[in-house]
């Protein structure tokens, strides 16, 4: 490399360290930022898991300006007048703290609530967020103007940036939220917000006094300066596709796999890791092996995955669904960083990977949504990450005879695909032949490894054939997205009394089956799975038959409507219900009759519970049912003791409180306990299982809550039904609206 004879080098750590802690503290900040805030709005949007991905989106976005902001600041402005502009933007940002959400804000109930997400995230935190977000690219810029020997490829810090992301992602969940309220969150994060900008001061000054004029040549080795079009697309590829497939992949094992609290967390942390990897000097030894791998995992992937996906636990599915994505994303940034360009082109090279980042965020939330019925973009993306292997570009500039080689083989499966689904009436009798013939196909793919767009074709064929079969299969008669997830009406046989075959309806939210009906007319009034007669609703409404004539009862979460079919003549019902869809499908006879057969004095609340209960006069309620949940979790705004007083604010003195806390994943009693404790209520709970085998009476537990022992006492004398005083629990610290704590009620 050459300098000017008067250019001093600067072979100091401590400049390192500097430019280093600063990425680092911004990225930290970033990352406390984002879930904080989100669990200051899930109150307002009822725990829905697309609230992550619209915030991650405007997360993205922001990170673009930031960028392009950084881009634009570095390229058109001396390094004397850059330090005064930013220094500006810093002072203004101080406008902004401490952080809190708008006053008087509510989502709108009737319209998809993507938008005014996105413009309370931009008033709350925009403006901090940004200057966050111009952290990396600017501090790198100028780190590479301040004449330290390794200033002619200072890349490297990137991984200090997302060192500082992983620290903060894992933290949030397992050290902050367990210990730190919202409020005192919110006040620390000011006070790490003022020492970043202190950070930010001093490598300002390090510029400032820096005499290096000359730019330090890069060594040829790495890239040629100049930059092709080819070069900046394929760069917004390799960025589109990982960050697609990340959202992707959170929406997908949170529907179709499993709905377990923090699973987010665990896609995000592969994806920032990827980055700490590819940008450190271990990338050239390790990213010949992610390319090797990527086919290798991809067999299995596939045949258990998508072919066969009810073989494994769900969560020895999970590790393989992580273990692609992890290879896919490896693979994708290992290329972005072979590819990085000379220190004059670095705030192009960030602002284009933050603008592909934007647009994978994008497609996800606002066109995916719109355009699927279920998570198909993820799947895409898969097939998109194989595209992107090395070897593309050999590939695409192929002659004809190598590209009809390429194109053959798919060619010929697509069209065996379509026969198979025209000219058998009935796939059942073949299930087992084509599960075996598809396992040796995704076998077969890794012939392929080094042509990138026929391995590409060939996986997608096979998974959008697997997908389409087992819909097929599911006899699932409508499905549809909202933002709050994905919803299925599914038509399935059950043997009645006489052991005849009968259809039934089910209703599923994600994995979760959230209601059932019988259609046959002497059955299509009888509540169902969690509300049946025999289990903990059909016994309250039998012990309390004598004095519920004229019951007001309000139900938190409609599902399919089986509540209804509880309701007399003379009383009055309130259902609440967040999501529109629901209700659209709820009230379509052609799926579920409930609530054209039972609903005779029903009224409907679209939006958030909390919201629409706070509206409603004290003491009117003889009856609440709380039985919101979202896919299998309970939104925990609806869990907290300011929730608990709201609900009793709303009952008469002599009502009674019944909740829902059927969950796989969480001890839900707990928290009640603790509530029943703290604020002097009686509660009975019962974790009901079926004594008998009757069709689609299931396992579920509910809890009951008054203010008095004698009101629940019909029901603890009971013999309906086993209900038990709640169990105590020590050491747990209250849920309130300022901290709850999802680690310590994990099963």
């Amino acid at each position: 490399m050459s300098t000017s004879p008067e250019a001093k080098i600067d072979r100091s750590l401590s400049l390192i360290a500097l430019f280093a802690a600063t990425l680092f503290t911004s990225a930290s900040l970033m990352f406390v930022l984002q879930p904080l805030f989100g669990k200051l709005l899930l109150p307002l949007l009822g725990g829905s898991p697309a609230v992550w991905n619209t915030c991650m989106v405007f997360y993205q976005s922001i990170l673009f300006l930031g960028y392009l902001y950084a881009h634009v600041l570095s390229t058109r402005q001396n390094q004397h007048r850059q330090i005064l502009i930013h220094g500006g933007i810093l002072l203004i940002s101080f406008l902004a703290l401490p952080l809190a959400l708008p006053d008087n804000i509510a989502p709108p109930t009737e319209t998809d609530p993507t938008f005014w997400l996105f413009w309370t995230l931009l008033v709350a935190i925009g403006l901090p967020f940004f200057v966050v977000s111009t952290t990396a690219p600017l501090m790198q810029k100028w780190f590479a103007n301040v004449g330290h020997h390794t200033s002619h490829d200072p890349y490297y810090l990137y991984a200090a940036s997302n060192v500082g992301s992983l620290i903060a992602l894992l933290s949030y969940p397992f050290l902050l939220e367990p210990n730190i309220g919202l409020a005192e969150q919110k006040n620390y994060w000011s006070v790490g917000y003022l020492l970043l900008c202190l950070l930010i001061a001093a490598c300002a000054f390090v510029l400032w006094k820096s005499q290096q004029k000359t730019e330090i040549a890069e060594p040829s080795a790495i890239v040629d300066p100049t930059l092709s079009p080819y070069t900046q697309l394929h760069w917004l590829a390799l960025a589109f596709v990982p960050s697609s497939l990340l959202l992707g992949l959170t929406n997908f094992i949170s529907t179709d796999i499993a709905s377990v609290p923090l699973l987010w967390i665990i896609p995000l942390t592969l994806y920032l890791l990827s980055f700490v990897i590819v940008f450190s000097k271990w990338h050239d030894s390790i990213h010949p092996w992610m390319v090797k791998l990527q086919p290798v995992v991809l067999l299995p992937f596939i045949a258990y995955s998508f072919i066969n996906p009810a073989v494994l636990p769900y969560w020895l599915d999970l590790c393989l669904h992580l273990l692609a994505f992890f290879l896919a994303v490896m693979v994708c940034h290992g290329e972005l960083a072979k590819k990085r360009p000379h220190t004059r082109h670095l705030t192009t090279f960030y602002l284009i990977m933050s603008f592909a980042g934007m647009l994978g965020g994008m497609f996800n939330t606002f066109v995916a949504p719109f355009i699927f019925n279920a998570v198909y973009e993820y799947p895409i993306m898969i097939v998109a990450a194989l595209l992107l292997r090395p070897g593309l570009k050999l590939s695409l500039g192929a002659d004809k005879a190598s590209w009809l080689s390429q194109l053959s083989l798919p060619a010929i499966l697509i069209l065996a695909g379509i026969i198979i689904f025209i000219g058998s009436k009935d796939l059942a009798p073949y299930l087992d032949t084509i599960g075996v013939g598809l396992i040796l196909l995704a076998g077969l793919s890794y012939a392929y490894r080094t042509r990138p767009v026929t391995l590409a074709l060939l996986t997608g064929i096979i998974i959008f054939f697997t997908m389409g079969l087992h819909g097929l299969l599911s006899n699932t008669l409508y499905q549809e997205r909202s933002f709050f997830g994905v919803l299925a009406v599914r038509e399935n046989v059950l043997l009645d009394e006489q052991n005849h075959p009968e259809k039934y309806h089910e209703l599923f939210h994600g994995t979760t089956k959230h209601g059932a009906q019988r259609l046959t007319a002497n059955h299509s009034q009888t509540p169902l799975t969690y509300y049946s007669r025999p289990g903990p609703m059909g016994q309250l409404f039998k012990e309390y038959e004598a004095v519920d004539q004229d019951w007001n009862i309000g139900v938190v979460g409609l599902g399919a409507g089986a509540l209804t079919c509880y309701a007399k003549n003379h009383q009055q019902w309130t259902l609440y219900e967040i999501d529109p869809l629901v209700v659209e499908i709820a009230s379509n006879p052609a799926y579920f009759s409930y609530l054209s057969q039972c609903s005779r004095n029903a009224s409907m609340r679209i939006g958030d519970a909390r919201l629409s209960l706070a509206k409603e006069p004290d003491q009117q309620f003889d009856l609440l049912v709380m039985d919101a949940f979202s896919s299998d979790a309970v939104p925990t705004h609806l869990l907290t003791q300011e929730a608990l007083k709201l609900y009793f604010k709303k009952l008469k003195p002599n009502g009674i409180l019944a909740f829902h806390i059927t969950n796989r994943h969480l001890a839900l009693k707990k928290v009640l306990s603790d509530h029943a404790q703290q604020l002097h209520l009686s509660a009975l709970i019962q974790e009901f299982k079926p004594q008998q085998e009757i069709p689609l009476v299931v396992a579920t537990d509910w809890v009951v809550m008054a203010n008095k022992d004698e009101i629940l006492e019909p029901l603890r004398l009971s013999r309906l039904g086993n209900w038990q005083k709640l169990p105590l629990y020590f050491n747990l610290r209250p849920w309130t609206d300022d901290f709850t704590n999802i680690v310590s009620i994990w099963k």
